[in-house]
């Protein structure tokens, strides 16, 4: 039976690519972590090309994109006579771990009142690699609350983020002394975190995706295709604010954080279109002769109920 596409969909899907088509290269990165790395993570380029073809991606830019991930060392590819098959490295794929990790885990979490604070000399390292550590540290929670100094909140004891601290670093726990001018970390966070201008754009993204949300939940039966295209411009949005958000607990947030908003309605319509854009990957990849291969394990967590 031919698959007949729910017309509200359609017209959400139509208007979402006209008014932010996304970068062939970013999409790329979505695609590959969000349907491809689970599922093996190497694919025929061909594949690709079919599954990134319904984002107005042409071959030309969708080659570009992977050639310059393999570049950067994120993808390699074999020639096989005249086609190329093309893998996630194995430093790819724990960065595609650790970044998606981050997006389909619940926001909140527990948290005791303790700081873990971060001291670095002055001169241990050159500028290039204190820049490096500086961009580590942003991304494992950590914000500069003076120069030299970094705080997070404390995390779970086996919760390690594999930093490389430079020697003379001092790293210890810490609690808030309330103070009459109220000049604590927890006082601070809304400008360590930049969290007015992060707030911002989860609200962009829920007025943008509402109307997904309301669409899906009426569609009698979207088709796979639709169901992957879904999929992938809500987690492609949905991870440029998460990946960005330190996922503070909730006595560090404003009281009308929309973080938790934007988890909610990502996974409410993620589980709504996967098994339908499962069932597109597994097509794809059996008109290449192919089969889907079992999800990793983890991916049976994504979005998993709280």
């Amino acid at each position: 039976m031919r698959d007949v596409p729910d017309p509200a969909i359609a017209r959400w899907i139509r208007r979402e690519l006209a008014s932010h088509p996304p970068r062939a290269r970013s999409l790329v990165v979505t695609v590959w972590g969000d349907t491809l790395a689970p599922h093996g993570g190497e694919v025929w380029l061909s594949t690709l090309f079919r599954l990134l073809a319904p984002f107005g991606a042409s071959e030309r830019l969708a080659r570009t994109a992977v050639f310059r991930l393999a570049r950067d060392g994120w993808l390699e590819g074999q020639a096989r006579g005249r086609r190329t098959r093309y893998r996630l490295t194995s430093d790819g794929a724990r960065r595609f771990a650790q970044a998606y990790r981050r997006v389909y885990t619940p926001p909140s979490r527990p948290w005791d009142g303790s700081w873990d604070v971060a001291v670095l000399p002055p001169e241990a390292l050159d500028a290039k690699a204190r820049a490096r550590l500086r961009d580590d540290l942003l991304w494992s929670g950590f914000a500069a609350f003076a120069p030299g100094v970094f705080a997070r909140p404390s995390r779970d004891a086996g919760a390690d983020d594999a930093l490389r601290w430079p020697g003379g670093a001092l790293r210890f726990a810490a609690r808030d002394v309330p103070a009459a001018n109220g000049a604590t970390l927890a006082a601070r966070a809304d400008d360590a975190w930049s969290l007015p201008a992060l707030a911002v754009e989860y609200r962009a993204f829920l007025g943008r995706f509402r109307p997904l949300a309301a669409a899906v939940a009426g569609a009698a039966r979207p088709t796979p295709e639709q169901g992957f295209v879904v999929r992938t411009l809500l987690v492609h949005e949905y991870r440029r604010a998460r990946l960005r958000d330190p996922q503070l607990p909730p006595e560090l947030l404003p009281a009308d954080w929309p973080g938790a908003q934007a988890y909610a309605l990502c996974r409410d319509v993620y589980r709504a279109a996967e098994p339908l854009a499962r069932e597109h990957l597994a097509r794809a990849l059996d008109d290449e002769g192919e089969a889907l291969l079992p999800a990793l394990p983890e991916f049976l967590t994504r979005f998993a109920q709280e």
